[in-house]
């Protein structure tokens, strides 16, 4: 789950709590443009709450404190009354990020800082009793919720079914925390969110279903498979806005749902939470080509790994192997065997989540597989929180995918690719420009080759 620090969080209002750091000493917000005359990366930094080229209000980093205490309030509720107690007095309880319960042993709480020891007790069948009786069902998959909240509650089964464990982690909306993508998500774009567990992408892709319904009044619909998105309970958390959501029964039905949401209920935007299967990977990509825009969120560190995962790889267009006649090797200066895309990708841009504080945006998802795959490093912009330093900049910088790079020099399709030089006034290159080809993949000159005139 996506976790910023909240200021003074108690479960109980009546519990005094002291003060801490607050995340950024102000709100910041950072907009950023898609230059269409050009494929220059525009770097803008805003010290102010507000985009000074549009109303685009102010940013909120967290929902209200009491919603947020009651909801925290009724997760710990959960807990034998000395666990409570101590997790009350923690100061980091506003950081809180699970509770994890075994049989036999010892109770933790795990904060960013680390885990912290609740009691000496052991933990008795008759404290995951108390604690599975005030949550919802299990469903195949072990996970249940609190109804109309955000927590995820894990169970850990023996051999007979019985439960010998839980994890209980706390969920938060977080409006706001899309904010940053605000501009490829307002044109139309279909986003594909990469990220390993626990690093927000669920957090992110809840905002901007929120995003998508009430700020732009698009027919949002959600295919919560684990009720993570929309929470617990038929009625959806308030952190969705005025989305609706679909549930599903059973995880192997989630591709059956995606076609459903679309032939019934004639949705503008699709939601889907952690795709992981071929099945699944089809059914996206036959949303895609039937004109709706699709928010997505699936496990991986980067792009490469989507490209490596025959499970997925339909997501950025399919890979297959081709053999090149002795011409055209020659001619694009590589082996005869080269791996390409197959078809047009199922999103149009792509994110890698990095951590909580740091987004890696790949504005054109199609250029960077195909990059990729002829070994060169893509370009991207990254979208970062400095915690402790008053900017946030936006920055962009060339990836290397190290399986991937080969010791010649190729471009897309044999192609010679050209550079945008930025000109002083007397039109020559500026240094600025010579540095930025520096730290860019080598590309080649243009070559006109003269077969006939």
């Amino acid at each position: 789950m996506f976790t910023l620090p909240f200021r003074s969080i108690s479960p109980h209002l009546k519990i005094p709590f002291k003060s801490h750091t607050q995340f950024l000493s102000k709100p910041h917000f950072v907009h950023y443009h898609n230059n269409k005359h050009s494929d220059t990366l525009i770097k803008i930094d805003y010290g102010s709450t507000h985009c000074l080229c549009s109303n685009s209000g102010e940013l909120v980093l967290g929902s209200s404190e009491e919603e947020f205490d009651m909801e925290l309030g009724r997760m710990l509720r959960l807990l034998p009354e000395e666990m409570r107690r101590k997790v009350n007095e923690h100061e980091e309880l506003h950081q809180l990020i699970e509770v994890v319960m075994d049989l036999g042993r010892k109770p933790l709480a795990r904060f960013p800082s680390g885990d912290f020891v609740l009691s000496d007790d052991l933990i008795t069948v008759g404290d995951l009793e108390h604690a599975t009786s005030l949550v919802g069902d299990f469903a195949v998959d072990n996970r249940a919720g609190i109804s109309r909240t955000l927590h995820r509650i894990s169970a850990i089964r023996n051999r007979k079914g019985v439960i010998i464990g839980l994890t209980c982690r706390v969920g938060r909306a977080v409006s706001g925390s899309a904010k940053l993508l605000q501009d490829l998500v307002k044109d139309g774009s279909s986003l594909l969110l990469i990220g390993p567990p626990g690093v927000g992408k669920t957090t992110i892709i809840r905002d901007i279903a929120r995003m998508l319904a009430n700020d732009y009044r698009k027919r949002v619909m959600i295919v919560d498979t684990s009720n993570e998105i929309g929470g617990d309970g038929d009625i959806p958390h308030s952190g969705i806005g005025n989305a609706r959501r679909m549930q599903v029964p059973d995880t192997d039905m989630q591709h059956k749902v995606l076609i459903e949401a679309v032939e019934n209920h004639m949705p503008q935007v699709i939601v889907i939470d952690e795709i992981g299967t071929k099945l699944e990977a089809a059914a996206a990509s036959t949303i895609a080509q039937r004109g709706i825009q699709l928010v997505a969120t699936a496990h991986g560190i980067t792009i490469e790994n989507l490209v490596m995962n025959p499970s997925l790889e339909m997501l950025v267009g399919g890979i297959q192997s081709v053999t090149l006649g002795d011409e055209e090797a020659n001619r694009r200066g590589v082996q005869k065997s080269v791996l390409e895309r197959k078809g047009p990708s199922t999103f149009d841009c792509a994110v890698e989540i990095i951590s909580r504080l740091e987004l890696r945006v790949h504005s054109n998802l199609e250029a960077t597989v195909d990059a990729i795959l002829s070994g060169r490093s893509p370009n991207y912009q990254v979208c970062k929180f400095n915690q402790g330093v008053e900017n946030i900049t936006l920055q962009s910088d060339p990836i290397a995918y190290d399986s991937f790079i080969k010791k010649s020099v190729t471009t897309i399709e044999g192609i010679p690719q050209w550079i945008d030089e930025k000109r002083t006034p007397d039109k020559q290159v500026s240094k600025e420009s010579q540095s930025d080809r520096e730290n860019t993949y080598d590309r080649p000159p243009l070559c006109l080759f003269l077969y006939g005139v």
